[in-house]
């Protein structure tokens, strides 16, 4: 299953990141809007992603709730019929939830930077160290560790959970 290294936090001034993302970034960015709708499941975590030009994905992922580097191991199928697929999984496991954002990408070598702008919550940094099959945990935290730095994050920045969970 791939997997990679999250984290996650808080932003006190979004467009000052969003400056000095422009000074590290080898591209972007790239606005998304993304409509993420969350169903029940016994283990982890199910949602179907819906973007602004209709297509979608469903994604399956479990990870720690903790603040700080995660590994999440995750899965993505493409999504034809999204609003169809919410139907059918909303009738099968019932809806936990709603998160609607605008996600501006940045990339930085293999790391991908999301500044969100999420809706009823407010603004986050989302940053993904993607790891290779055989990649140890400690290698990508320490990427993502020293990302975290660069863009000036704060310990107490970090949030545990998904935003979902901030909601509740």
């Amino acid at each position: 299953m791939p997997r990679n290294v999250e984290i996650k936090a808080r932003l006190d001034d979004a467009d000052r990141l969003h400056t000095r993302m422009h000074e590290i970034a080898d591209s972007g960015p790239v606005e998304i809007f993304q409509d993420d709708t969350f169903f029940n499941v016994p283990d982890g975590r199910l949602k179907l992603r819906v973007f602004a030009d209709g297509s979608g994905e469903l994604i399956y992922y479990r990870r720690p709730d903790v603040a700080g580097p995660k590994e999440s191991f995750y899965l993505i199928a493409s999504a034809e019929n999204p609003d169809t697929l919410r139907e059918v999984l909303a009738h099968a496991c019932g809806i936990s939830g709603r998160v609607r954002k605008v996600r501006t990408l940045f990339l930085v070598g293999r790391a991908r930077v999301h500044l969100d702008s999420v809706e009823e919550l407010g603004d986050f940094l989302e940053l993904e160290v993607v790891l290779r099959e055989e990649e140890a945990f400690s290698t990508g935290e320490a990427e993502a560790r020293h990302l975290l730095g660069l863009l000036g994050i704060r310990d107490d920045q970090l949030v545990e959970g998904a935003y979902l969970d901030l909601k509740h």
